[in-house]
């Protein structure tokens, strides 16, 4: 039976007393919010300065599970927004939030879900200053705007990779895409800290905000991974205008993740187009390598350089023979 399951004849409060016991606190930080008691905040940036805005949504069964502890949608939410942010070389400042709640779902859901925006919102700085709350008869869906501000005329964006360039990407690869094999499961024999380690990364996603900051120094295009490495890899080479190639070999991967493809090998080439990474995936002028390596060991993070830039056009995955490798599916898609 669902955790999520109301007690029979118990009355949730109201859109308005919800907001004012769940939400309203969440915008201390913002005073130009006005505690969400009007229909506009104000924001204003700072002299010099550009805001960066990005959306997503996540619906339930799409995005998340309809076991996952609330605590953990919400950070999901925030974080699948700072990620873009991060990719893009912003500082994450605040953002709006639109929630369309299933009839049936009981207030300790969504008490649960506020405190893990509380939790995430002191962990990055953020505030929120407004959005809108409504019933569904349907799925639930979340959504969020988020706002990050940086130098004018700093946004990293995705069409300046070059010829010659260098491609890296942060972190692991495939290790959420694995994890929701794992929930959902198909994947059997990993030790529980390994299991743990892939359910968390679907679950709650690390978004590389510290690295973002310094990225408008290193980068000459990125996005961060989303929708799996090859598709993204993908839309930058088609908004560059270049061909990407990216050597299998060379996509780091974790502990975790190795321990399923030692039992799964079928699934090491499929974790490139699983999706919810949201690591960044970068190019970088040649002569920028040793200052993405001085910056990826001042944020304490695993930067890896899997490929190059070059003349042409889509995206090549190469074996250690040097062979392409076709994918059945690159990446996911919403349509």
């Amino acid at each position: 039976m669902s955790g999520r399951t109301e007690r029979k004849g118990a009355r949730r409060r109201s859109e308005f007393d919800l907001i004012a016991r769940y939400f309203a606190p969440l915008s201390q930080g913002a005073p130009l919010a006005f505690g969400l008691l009007d229909d506009a905040a104000i924001l204003r940036p700072r002299a010099g300065e550009d805001l960066i805005i990005t959306k997503d949504a996540i619906i339930e069964g799409v995005h998340f599970l309809p076991d996952d502890p609330p605590q953990s949608v919400a950070q999901k939410l925030l974080r699948v927004n700072l990620s873009d942010l991060a990719a893009k070389g912003a500082v994450p400042q605040a953002y709006l939030l639109a929630t369309a709640w299933p009839n049936a779902l009981p207030e300790r859901w969504i008490a649960g879900f506020a405190k893990g925006l509380a939790k995430d919102q002191a962990a990055f700085g953020l505030a929120l200053i407004g959005g809108d709350t409504v019933a569904t008869p349907g799925p639930m869906m979340l959504s969020c705007t988020m706002i990050g501000r940086m130098a004018r005329g700093g946004m990293v964006k995705r069409s300046g990779a070059r010829p010659g360039d260098r491609v890296y990407v942060t972190g692991t690869i495939g290790d959420a895409y694995l994890g929701l094999l794992l929930l959902r499961g198909r994947i059997e024999g990993l030790r529980r800290s390994q299991a743990r380690m892939l359910a968390a990364r679907y679950r709650v996603p690390e978004p590389r905000v510290a690295f973002g900051k310094v990225l408008p120094h290193l980068a000459s295009a990125a996005l961060d991974v989303s929708d799996g490495l090859v598709a993204d890899a993908g839309h930058l080479a088609t908004t560059s205008d270049c061909r990407i190639t990216i050597r299998l070999d060379d996509v780091p991967a974790s502990p975790a993740a190795h321990a399923v493809f030692e039992r799964y090998p079928v699934h090491r080439a499929p974790s490139l187009a699983g999706g919810d990474d949201y690591e960044i995936l970068f190019t970088a002028r040649p002569a920028k390598g040793r200052a993405v390596i001085e910056a990826a060991r001042a944020c304490k993070l695993r930067v890896t350089e899997i490929g190059r830039v070059e003349e042409g056009e889509r995206v090549r995955l190469l074996d250690a023979g040097g062979s392409e490798i076709r994918l059945e599916k690159h990446g996911y898609t919403h349509f």
